[in-house]
């Protein structure tokens, strides 16, 4: 049997080798016997289906994009290759977008790892703090020239996101939710904001200014730089009508204003 002194690493070390399908990675703590196995087996297999469950609760409209069977035999081979660093199961795919892009079987399905790095934003965002949103009341009363000079960031729950490809049509297709199941995958450009500024999680494209002004301010610039930024992007674009717009979309948090120069 196992010594009580010897390290805690190399018991963890063992018992993730045994998840792997090591069945004797754990012999120093188990009966000679062997009569251990069948229940090593039976643990083997509920912590794959888990970590399978895990996976599929958190990348939705992956699996329907790939249908059950093939995602769930990803799922125990990225469960081999990526074992869990933490007990969160909800924090378990952090690395499965960047593992479909080199899974060979998902090399002619280019839309899947992007797609994948959505359905996390969703989680993140869902799981994110509660904080206040910036609404047009808080901006009303105050002149241009001072709105100008303030700055605003993204709501904690924001993801901002822009594509070279049809990602969000995609994704937003494939969605429990979606109408559209036969969208193309083509070289066009879209943003997409996810947010979560009250009890739902929601979702929006953006138009290019608009992702560029959003841009600008999760960098700290203020709301000039970013209306610039935008106005470059797009010169004919009613600026009120753009910040209006994110505003609905509650992507923006409470306005900083512009600290004075000391004299």
């Amino acid at each position: 049997m196992h010594d009580s002194l010897t390290e805690p690493d190399s018991y963890e070390t063992a018992f993730n080798a045994m998840l792997a399908g090591d069945d004797r990675a754990l012999a120093a703590w188990l009966p000679a016997d062997g009569s251990a196995a069948p229940g090593l087996a039976v643990y083997r297999n509920t912590v794959a289906k888990a970590r399978a469950d895990a996976l599929s609760g958190l990348f939705p409209t992956v699996e329907r994009l790939v249908g059950t069977d093939w995602f769930r035999q990803a799922a125990l081979i990225f469960a081999e290759a990526a074992p869990p660093a933490s007990a969160v199961l909800d924090d378990y795919g952090l690395a499965f977008p960047d593992w479909l892009v080199a899974f060979p079987p998902a090399r002619d399905l280019p839309y899947l790892a992007p797609v994948a790095r959505l359905d996390l934003a969703w989680s993140q965002a869902h799981r994110a703090p509660d904080a206040p949103s910036l609404s047009s009341r808080d901006t009303a009363h105050l002149a241009p020239a001072r709105l100008f000079t303030a700055r605003t960031g993204l709501h904690p729950s924001a993801r901002l996101f822009w594509f070279d490809w049809t990602v969000p049509t995609i994704w937003s297709a494939n969605r429990a939710d979606g109408d559209a199941p036969d969208a193309v995958w083509e070289e066009r450009p879209e943003g997409l904001l996810i947010v979560r500024p009250a009890g739902a999680v929601t979702w929006h494209r953006l138009s290019h200014p608009q992702w560029t002004f959003l841009k600008a301010c999760r960098r700290g610039d203020t709301l000039g730089q970013a209306a610039q930024d935008a106005f470059a992007s797009d010169p004919t674009l009613d600026l009120g009508t753009l910040f209006a717009s994110l505003l609905t979309m509650g992507a923006l948090t409470p306005l900083q204003p512009e600290t004075p120069p000391h004299d």
